[in-house]
């Protein structure tokens, strides 16, 4: 491990990080929230010692990064980024350390869980500055430096593969940065377009942009305690729904689509998964909604809901949280934690889904459940075959047995994780169901659970060691697990 090197590139992604802070200090002088613009200063002020002080001590590092220090670049950079997202909570005065510290990596993360109680209450700037780092962490703040910082050189394309989230990490052209600024133009666009959508729709411009940015990162932070109900617009919804459906695809995919490749996006296996599970669940829950198979204890009768909803009212509200689950945004319209047993069993599948490999959605992602189906497929064949010859494809593409493995370990790892982190919230006096729930919420960057992390509740009840076990969690989901895991492991921190 070239440790000087590690460091000095964690103090340049220092430096920049506080140019990050402007667009919320502009807030904070339009609002005239003199106090949060202390705070902003002085969390600027403090990054800029630290970032100096990495950049002396690692002076002597070498400007090559390798596969080991790309993974723990990558690793301890979201981990002290987390932590310098924090400051301006701390220095407000409205969240202690381990809170400010869970909000900023629920922020970065794109997860959306919280520890606000009152969410309107709190200073508007700050809000922005919450949802701004939903935003930041959407795309990636490694690979947004990637775009800055061309020096990298061959580094700089480890940094890219080792943060995009998703099976597959192929650059969209020869050279990093050039695919990393497509990315971005991709991104930025889309902001630009959502934000006047919703402008249009009623919104005003900061909230417009706090809830672009939530759903354009999957992330879910809202302004309202409501979430996407405090507005009750169906075309709100609706234009959410569908930048969600976007941003729960494939960037690889979104960049054919700019070019007028239709065909390309149509013929892929992913996408089309993609869309049909989120099309066939939504049905489901809503014929769930309307009485099939009854409701759960102690709610209203089957009659009495398709009274009150109707089959429209029960499609929108059901589409809308199926979408909001399954791309892992976690925005919502309804308190799905009082709605039938099958529909949240249903929900709670989809939050291990995920959206598409290569976009900003979390979860296990559509690419490796379709590898995972393939290859059990491919097995159970093989018990009563074992003579036959066949080849695993996708797309036309052989999947080759070291993807495979690659596949089933990351699915085992992630089952590992899961269980073993719901044994020890578990151990610190959480229900089985919320302590099950809020592994899967923040491991699959979802923010939303089930019963005291439902819909409608947060996370501040959790106790302290539980918050930063889920933190870590959630670093874990947005990292594909290696970046953070490896930290664990003592043979990666010698030196070679």
């Amino acid at each position: 491990m070239n440790y000087s090197s590690v460091i000095r590139n964690l103090g340049i992604f220092s430096l920049a990080m506080c140019l990050l802070y402007l667009p919320s200090v502009g807030w904070a002088i339009w609002f005239r929230e003199s106090v949060v613009l202390l705070a902003f200063l002085k969390s600027m002020v403090l990054i800029l010692c630290v970032g100096v002080l990495f950049l002396i001590v690692g002076r002597h590092g070498h400007q090559r990064l390798y596969n080991r220090e790309t993974l723990a670049l990558v690793g301890t950079g979201w981990l002290l980024i987390a932590g310098y997202g924090g400051l301006p909570y701390i220095f407000a005065g409205e969240l202690g350390f381990v809170d400010a510290y869970f909000e900023s990596m629920s922020g970065f993360t794109t997860t959306g869980a919280t520890v606000l109680n009152d969410i309107e209450a709190f200073p508007r700037s700050l809000l922005f500055w919450r949802s701004f780092t939903h935003w930041l962490g959407g795309l990636g703040i490694i690979l947004l430096l990637i775009i800055v910082l061309p020096f990298l050189g061959a580094g700089g394309k480890l940094l890219y593969r080792s943060e995009v989230p998703g099976v597959d990490k192929q650059g969209l052209r020869p050279r990093i940065k050039d695919s990393a600024m497509i990315l971005f133009k991709i991104y930025a666009a889309l902001t630009v377009l959502m934000a006047g959508l919703l402008m249009v729709a009623g919104l005003d411009l900061f909230e417009a942009l706090c809830h672009t940015f939530g759903t354009l990162a999957t992330g879910g932070f809202s302004t309202r305690d409501a979430s996407i109900a405090a507005f009750d617009s169906v075309f709100v919804e609706l234009i959410i729904v569908v930048f969600m459906v976007i941003a729960g695809t494939s960037f690889g995919l979104l960049y054919c689509l700019s070019r007028g490749e239709w065909r390309k996006v149509m013929n892929n296996s992913e996408w089309r998964l993609y869309i049909a599970l989120m099309g066939i669940s939504a049905l489901l829950i809503t014929a769930n909604l309307l009485g099939v198979q009854g409701m759960a204890a102690g709610a209203e009768s089957s009659r009495e809901v398709a009274t009150e909803l109707g089959w429209a009212g029960a499609l929108r509200t059901a589409l809308f949280q199926t979408v909001s689950i399954m791309t892992t945004t976690g925005y919502c319209t309804a308190d799905f934690n009082l709605w039938p047993f099958f529909s949240r069993a249903l929900l709670v599948l989809l939050m291990f889904v995920g959206g598409c490999s290569g976009s900003t959605g979390g979860g296990l992602k559509v690419a490796r459940i379709l590898i995972l189906g393939k290859v059990i497929w491919h097995h159970l064949d093989r018990a009563f075959r074992p003579k036959h010859i066949r080849v695993l494809r996708v797309d036309k593409m052989i999947v080759e047995e070291e993807l495979q493995r690659s596949v089933l370990t990351y699915v085992l790892i992630h089952m590992v994780v899961l269980g073993a982190s719901v044994v020890v919230l578990s151990g610190m006096g959480l229900p089985a169901q919320t302590a099950f729930t809020s592994v899967v919420a923040t491991l699959n960057n979802i923010g939303p659970g089930l019963e005291m992390v439902g819909a409608v509740e947060n996370y501040a009840f959790i106790p302290t060691p539980g918050k930063v076990l889920l933190s870590v969690l959630m670093a874990m989901g947005r990292l594909e697990l290696y970046a953070i895991a490896v930290l664990f492991v003592p043979a990666f921190w010698r030196r070679t």
